[in-house]
């Protein structure tokens, strides 16, 4: 009884569940996952308003200084694995990097992670792969891009074909895979020791590896995307 209790539990928190239908067409469904991206837009939009307000030419206070050497940290990162065309792509990695940290690590405020969604992390990594073979036709042209495939030998045509595929399902399984273990074995932990263990476990689950995770996303993306792009030596 105890055990199929859990389970009941636990395939109720795994679902994608509906915080509202809106009524148009027959009712549009709208799932938690939309709902808390929308809290997570919001507060991105005013933590950023907020934090340049009062941004100054001269005698930058703490706060735009470590705004700055942030940006300039993302940049830098750009500009070695991106080269001379790194300047578009910046803005973009960096407001996915913020996207997913904060997905990761919302669960500290009982709120679900949307990562915890696999339309979530299926749509993340779609845009991954529209922007590493965007920029790489982009940058090569349609035959320069086609090209690459064909790197470093012909011979190596069809895995490289296939990388269109595998690039990103892997990202996308790799973060929903991990946020998803993390959420199951917070809800176990919860369910066992709901006062101790919980808080003491949220620390790595939805902190120390919700940031592991946003990294290697970001990182593996940017790494994709050089690799396209890469000028001939």
């Amino acid at each position: 009884m105890y055990l199929d209790a859990f389970k009941e539990t636990l395939v109720g928190e795994l679902g994608n569940r509906v915080a509202f239908t809106i009524p148009l067409f027959g009712g549009i469904p709208v799932a938690d996952s939309v709902v808390v991206t929308w809290i997570i837009m919001a507060a991105l939009m005013l933590l950023t308003l907020f934090l340049t307000r009062d941004l100054r030419v001269r005698d930058p206070g703490k706060v735009q200084a470590a705004l700055e050497s942030a940006v300039e940290f993302l940049n830098g990162f750009m500009k070695d694995n991106l080269g001379s065309h790194w300047k578009p792509f910046a803005p973009w990695l960096g407001t996915v990097a913020l996207y997913i940290a904060l997905s990761n690590m919302i669960g500290i405020f009982g709120l679900t992670p949307p990562t915890k969604d696999i339309s979530v992390t299926a749509a993340l990594a779609l845009m991954s792969m529209l922007l590493i073979y965007g920029a790489q036709f982009r940058y090569n042209g349609l035959l320069g891009g086609m090209k690459r495939f064909a790197e470093p030998m012909p011979l190596l045509i069809p895995i490289n074909l296939m990388e269109v595929a595998v690039r990103p399902l892997a990202l996308c399984m790799r973060l929903f895979g991990n946020i998803l273990g993390a959420f199951i074995i917070m809800e176990m932990l919860k369910y066992v020791a709901p006062v101790i263990l919980p808080a003491v476990f949220s620390l790595y689950f939805d902190l120390f590896d919700g940031l592991i995770q946003t990294t290697v996303f970001v990182f593996l993306t940017t790494l994709f995307t050089g690799e396209g792009i890469k000028e001939e030596d």
